[in-house]
């Protein structure tokens, strides 16, 4: 999962807080949490990456219902139960109620930055799918759970980021689709996710690669929670290496499209993230005994790469 944490249930939380308090308290946990991704909001004008904090923070809770240790210990029906709350909670955040620190910051996200309700609801449904899968029977199945944890992420944050007036002002502009790049960003991080995480997967008795693709390199589950590294398993990972890549490249045609003051930092978060592909590759493709990650002087050589791809359209 892309928000893996301690466990802090929000909706238990009662009392207002000041509006700077609230969103010193999402910048805190956003780098605490979301190391790269905290670098790349920092190149962000600040009121553009305090949203992106509060809508962080937003996704973490509702990943934390399903992923955490407390919610392990809990029943199917008590997760649907908190699931169903939350979505009750969200909607009310929705309707400008605020009775929480969160709830603040996320009002007043949405009153900065209009945004669909939509979006919101998919996560939770994606959570939701988490109770009914364990194993994805195809790519088609996973990319739709995918679309639903982080896809979805995109467009949340879509708003936020804004578009190049050059792109719609013109009267003969025809409009930019950010849309599909948003979402494929998504899509392409929650996969980099899936192949980083596969050694935690396992231990959880999940496997999100797709069994046909286990099926098509000749390997099987068994040798997958035995951390079986063999050529069937490089064969089966540079693949999905390559598919995670294909959406990267995707996610690229948007990026153009984003408000000068945007593009930055999403191209830095982009090369970022690609980059724990790298590492995997690096490390042989042993994600069961290494975690990849990209370490902090690479993060910091890349920025003025990303700088220079950021100015032009």
């Amino acid at each position: 999962m892309a928000f893996s944490s301690s466990f802090s249930p929000v909706m238990a939380e009662r009392g207002l807080i000041s509006l700077e308090e609230a969103y010193e308290r999402c910048r805190l946990e956003t780098e605490e949490w979301a190391k790269t991704f905290y670098l790349g909001t920092m190149l962000m004008p600040p009121e553009k990456r305090r949203a992106i904090w509060a809508i962080y923070v937003w996704c973490r809770r509702t990943d934390e219902i399903m992923d955490s240790p407390e919610a392990l210990a809990k029943p199917q029906d008590v997760l649907l139960s908190l699931l169903d709350q939350w979505e009750l909670h969200t909607r009310s955040i929705f309707e400008g109620h605020a009775v929480n620190w969160l709830d603040q910051v996320m009002v007043d996200t949405l009153t900065r930055f209009n945004q669909p309700l939509q979006p919101y609801l998919d996560m939770i449904e994606g959570m939701r799918m988490d109770l009914t899968y364990s194993r994805y029977s195809t790519f088609e199945e996973l990319k739709l759970y995918c679309y639903r944890v982080a896809g979805t992420v995109g467009l949340m944050s879509e708003r936020v980021m804004g578009v190049d007036p050059g792109y719609t002002s013109a009267p003969w502009s025809t409009g930019a689709d950010t849309s599909s790049a948003a979402v494929a960003l998504g899509i392409a991080n929650q996969l980099t996710n899936i192949l980083r995480d596969v050694g935690e997967d396992r231990q959880r008795g999940r496997i999100y690669l797709p069994l046909e693709d286990l099926k098509k390199f000749n390997y099987t589950e068994d040798e997958l929670f035995d951390g079986v590294v063999n050529e069937s398993w490089k064969n089966l990972m540079s693949f999905q290496i390559e598919r995670a890549r294909e959406w990267f490249r995707r996610s690229e045609a948007g990026v153009r499209f984003l408000a000068r003051d945007a593009r930055w930092p999403v191209w830095t978060s982009l090369r970022l993230y690609r980059g724990i592909l790298i590492r995997i590759e690096q490390n042989n493709y042993d994600v069961f005994n290494h975690r990849a990650y990209v370490p902090k002087y690479r993060k910091l050589i890349d920025l003025p790469f990303s700088f220079i791809l950021s100015q032009s359209r």
